[in-house]
């Protein structure tokens, strides 16, 4: 499985996608309004979407992933998100 993580300069969103059969299994994105509502800043939000995350991929029994941050660098919130997601039980 791959997990893709994108950013723009307000909210992060990351997927676990299955090449093999082409389609998402999990997303999450702090651009929805439960999470929206919190009123939190954007390192705030990559932590909790890093969380949310790894839950949704404990459930469907995803523990080893290849983490694709695209054309972003490894760093700031890109980092802050792969560090939690490691915390919380995922690896890559």
């Amino acid at each position: 499985y791959r997990l893709s993580v994108s950013r723009s300069a307000k909210n992060i969103s990351a997927q676990i996608i299955d090449d093999d059969k082409n389609i998402t299994l999990v997303t999450v994105s702090s651009d929805t309004k439960e999470i929206k509502s919190q009123k939190k800043n954007k390192k705030e939000l990559s932590i909790l979407v890093a969380k949310l995350m790894a839950d949704k991929a404990k459930e469907l029994k995803i523990t080893k992933v290849y983490f694709d941050r695209g054309i972003y660098k490894y760093h700031g919130r890109v980092k802050l998100l792969a560090e939690e997601l490691r915390k919380n039980g995922l690896e890559f």
